[in-house]
């Protein structure tokens, strides 16, 4: 059966059926804007401004560095950052390399950095230089051979310089002689900014971003130039009434993140805006930004739009200026919408995606009409079914729920070394999301579940099985099971049930100390039920979906 796409008449004026997909690489996309728009701000960090003439010449400054330090075409660099001046100007010069990112959350520990950088085949890795020791003590259990560290203080303007503490440079030279160790402010200033011969190509992969699956074993996504730069272009057709080169986004999602990485860097570069870097975004870092920056854009979790609210100075601000609120990761709870809506007549703009499809597939229409409780409409060049749950072959009819389907040029090109995974989530073109959900007659699409055992807390994903495999490591656990339940802060929270094993006594804070050095913390369990069993079922697998159930009966019950 075939189905119409009836969101087409759903879309906003001004914005194409199709976008006429230009082959640029974004190299291509950071000179071409560097010519066009030298003068603008690029990236706005705590008050210093690097405008895109600065930008792309720490580019060519940094892609020197690293030609000279052996980073050639295909090979992966490693990103431990948290969103500063160094991730992207670090990126957009492996960019240029024709080399491959390969981005990694600088809240993981030593055991899931490890995994992650060996699977990717990293030989180098730029970090923070706080996060050095943790890499030092897993280099030797990784292909990693140079590391090249960043100080969180080398581009703040002065007098905030002056309130972080200088990094002693030889310490961690003392710690491992002849370790090739390497800081990127040395780097820097030994090289030209003369242009460096671009050798990107349209088709091949520059990222390499990390996203669980339903067995929560952790997979990268090959990102392609063509998905980076396609989505960029999918997306700026979105909003048809603003101009290249006259706004300003708020980078709060981060870089390391598929979402960040589009709008937190790639896309105020694809369209001349500038971005306001929030290493950490804390309420109050936020407030400090909008009132001294005027951002056209408040993107946020849920999570962040909570610690606003919690914020008297936030909910007296005059925000006028702001042109949208975008949410995503998570839906938003009705009660921050109604006090976004009451204070500052915030229209939230809800994006739906995933890593394998660079970030965005779906969003509300930016001045179209907004329906509550949907995600909103495919984007330009993008299609979706909605296929039935079971062998996901047959079509369904609006109102029908079945798993979410997605095919575009943002599509990816399959995970990295494993080819089962792959070809089970790419089928004749279309990634199968693993989500349900259902298109209504007018095109807006709803998630109603998601098939994947995901929990989404903060914005985060987190993989249950993850979880599981490390309680289970604990020599006194027997069994365990880790479900999502729901938090009014976080939307949902981890909480895991547990099974000791016979004649052991083990307490909730003896467990949760054990899972703090394995876990990063927001995978940490902030609830530990034990329990005398768990629900299985007849081959003796763990119900996760029944287990749930129980505890949501349970919840209503009290």
């Amino acid at each position: 059966m075939t189905v119409d796409k009836p969101w087409y008449k759903s879309y906003a004026p001004g914005v194409p059926h199709e976008v006429d997909i230009e082959k640029v690489t974004m190299a291509e996309v950071l000179s071409r804007t560097a010519r066009k728009y030298p003068d603008n701000i690029a990236f706005i960090y705590m008050g210093k401004k690097l405008k895109y003439r600065e930008f792309e010449g720490l580019v060519n400054r940094f892609a020197r560095a690293l030609a000279d330090l052996g980073v050639k075409k295909g090979d992966k660099v490693g990103f431990v950052l948290p969103n500063m001046p160094q991730l992207p100007i670090a990126i957009h010069a492996v960019y240029r390399l024709g080399a491959v990112t390969v981005m990694n959350n600088p809240l993981y520990t030593e055991h899931e950095l490890k995994n992650q950088l060996n699977d990717s085949e990293c030989s180098m890795v730029i970090i923070l230089d706080l996060l050095l020791p943790r890499a030092l003590r897993i280099k030797h259990e990784t292909g990693i051979e140079k590391i090249i560290t960043c100080h969180i203080n080398d581009y703040l303007p002065f007098p905030k310089k002056q309130l972080f503490p200088l990094a002693k440079k030889d310490m961690y030279r003392k710690v491992n002689p002849g370790n090739n160790l390497y800081e990127f402010m040395d780097l820097i200033r030994k090289y030209p900014d003369k242009p460096v011969k671009d050798e990107s190509l349209w088709d091949e992969i520059a990222a390499l971003i990390y996203t669980g699956g339903t067995t929560g074993v952790s997979k990268g996504a090959m990102l392609t130039h063509a998905n980076i730069s396609g989505v960029l272009q999918v997306w700026r057709a979105w909003f048809p009434t603003l101009n290249d080169g006259d706004e300003i986004v708020m980078g709060i999602y981060p870089i390391f993140h598929s979402a960040g990485y589009s709008v937190s860097m790639n896309m105020s570069i694809f369209s001349g805006w500038a971005n306001i870097l929030i290493p950490r975004p804390e309420p109050k870092g936020i407030i400090e930004a909008l009132r001294k920056f005027r951002p056209s854009f408040l993107p946020g979790v849920p999570t962040i739009y909570q610690g606003l609210l919690k914020e008297r100075e936030f909910r007296e601000m005059d925000l006028s200026f702001i042109k949208g609120y975008f949410a995503g990761a998570a839906p938003l709870p009705k009660d921050t919408l109604q006090q976004l809506g009451e204070l500052h007549g915030a229209v939230i703009h809800d994006v739906y995606g995933a890593t394998e499809n660079t970030a965005f597939a779906v969003a509300s229409p930016f001045g179209g009409k907004i329906k509550r409780g949907t995600v909103g409409l495919p984007l330009p060049s993008t299609d979706i079914k909605i296929v039935d749950p079971e062998e996901g072959t047959r079509e369904m009819e609006a109102g029908k729920e079945g798993e979410i389907c997605i095919k575009g040029p943002q599509v990816m090109l399959g995970y990295y070394k494993k080819p089962e995974e792959t070809a089970k989530t790419l089928r004749h073109g279309w990634f199968y999301t693993g989500d349900i959900g259902r298109l209504d007659e007018e095109g807006y699409l709803s998630i109603v579940d998601r098939k994947k055992d995901i929990i989404i807390a903060g914005g985060y994903n987190i993989y249950p099985n993850e979880i599981d495999d490390v309680i289970f490591g604990h020599p006194k656990v027997l069994e365990a099971c880790t479900i999502g339940v729901p938090d009014e802060y976080r939307g949902e929270t981890v909480k895991a049930y547990v099974v000791q094993m016979p004649g052991e006594s083990l307490s909730e804070q003896e467990l949760i100390q054990y899972l703090k050095e394995r876990l990063a913390p927001y995978k940490v369990p902030r609830t530990i039920e034990f329990t005398d069993s768990l629900p299985k079922s007849a081959v003796g697998k763990i119900l996760r979906r029944e287990l749930r159930e129980l505890d949501r009966k349970k919840r209503e019950e009290t």
